[in-house]
């Protein structure tokens, strides 16, 4: 038998996947990963049946179906404003995870450094190491009874950065402690960039989930950061479309035919019929514009009922998920309490642990869970009902 030498032998299944599969053994509500368990508008199907009834069934260019990208052009002007040109600056991808992935390879040389922000999102620090790069984490502020909330240490992010680092991976609106970006951020990091030529690695697939009339505020807002800066974004969130994996990466030209390089031998090109149904969608929908309302009446519904429990919510800025406070369940680590929860009381979580490289460290565990209010209002009020049992 051939022996096979793993390029990323530490990493086995997700916890999205464990935990979306202990739900399933126990029939428990799935609160952990992040899919929606309601259709997306019937308008957004009927356009891409359409797409296929008309034709739209063969080999898109390996760029994008031009429509959708200049879709995505009209929705990044009117969003962060910035212009970016649909052909040599818009790239379709199949999802956000193709889009990171294909930017960390094309970006990243052996022996550089990345800077990531903790807790981050699981794909990034394994695909950094995929390219040889090397992984630099950098803590969040973990939430204190004085500031129960999660923030932002620029001096320590400054002070990770240095010659050898080749990319800052940026995540905002987070997942999962749902913090948004301020102006202010975008102060320290231009100081920051004045001083080195990293560049800036944007993942802003919940753009349009951002709460309380706060703005979505984008590195590219800043032109002397987007001109370094690779924005990725995904209308799987946008859409409630999460199996549809349509994402997209605008950057500037230089930068955009690099990841091209990547994104054309790992997919060649996305599914037809889905972009060009979003595209005719997109020209007349409102679902944009709307997104932040509908998701802050979830969250807030949400909120209202972990009053009722042992859980203590912690405010979410953005995205569809919040964290909730488990202390007064106990001091278990959080994965063991997420079990726990998934058995006892028929709820499956996410632990916050899970998204730091080491999950068992104490310095990992802050007694967190991330709930996903994604879901029908029905759902929730029975997750809520089975928590207050506890």
């Amino acid at each position: 038998m051939t022996n096979i030498k793993s390029k990323l032998p530490l990493v086995g299944d997700t916890i999205f996947s464990e935990m979306s599969q202990l739900a399933q053994q126990l029939n428990a509500i799935n609160l952990g990963q992040g899919f929606p368990d309601f259709q997306p508008d019937n308008e957004l199907l009927n356009a891409v049946c359409q797409a296929v009834q008309q034709g739209s069934n063969q080999y898109a260019p390996m760029t994008g179906v031009p429509a959708l990208r200049q879709a995505i052009h009209d929705k990044v002007i009117a969003h962060q404003g910035r212009s970016y040109d649909i052909n040599a600056e818009i790239t379709v991808t199949s999802g956000a995870t193709e889009a990171l992935t294909s930017s960390i390879l094309a970006l990243v040389q052996s022996g550089d450094s990345v800077v990531l922000i903790d807790p981050s999102y699981d794909l990034y620090a394994p695909v950094v190491t995929l390219a040889g790069g090397h992984p630099v984490h950098v803590p969040m502020n973990p939430p204190t009874a004085g500031n129960p909330r999660f923030s932002l240490n620029w001096d320590a992010i400054a002070d990770a950065i240095n010659q050898q680092t080749r990319l800052l991976v940026l995540n905002f609106p987070h997942n999962p402690t749902g913090l948004t970006l301020r102006e202010e951020d975008l102060d320290a990091l231009e100081q920051i960039a004045a001083r080195h030529p990293f560049l800036i690695l944007s993942d802003e697939a919940y753009e349009h989930i951002v709460f309380d009339e706060r703005p979505h505020v984008s590195p590219v807002s800043r032109p002397v950061l987007a001109a370094r800066c690779v924005l990725i974004s995904s209308f799987a969130k946008t859409l409630h479309a999460t199996g549809w994996k349509i994402g997209y990466c605008c950057a500037p030209v230089e930068i955009s035919r690099e990841i091209r390089k990547i994104h054309q031998y790992s997919v060649y090109s996305v599914n037809t019929p889905f972009q060009a149904g979003i595209a005719a969608y997109l020209k007349q929908s409102q679902t944009v514009q709307t997104l932040s309302a509908f998701y802050q009446k979830k969250r807030d519904r949400l909120m209202h009922g972990l009053a009722s429990t042992k859980l203590r919510p912690l405010t979410s800025e953005g995205t569809f998920f919040l964290l909730a406070d488990t202390q007064a369940l106990g001091q278990t680590s959080e994965k063991e309490l997420a079990i726990r929860l998934t058995r006892e009381a028929g709820v499956a979580t996410i632990p916050v642990s899970a998204f730091y490289p080491e999950p068992s460290s104490p310095l990992a565990n802050h007694h967190l869970l991330r709930l996903c209010f994604a879901k029908q209002d029905t759902t929730l009020d029975a997750a809520i009902e089975r928590l207050a049992g506890l």
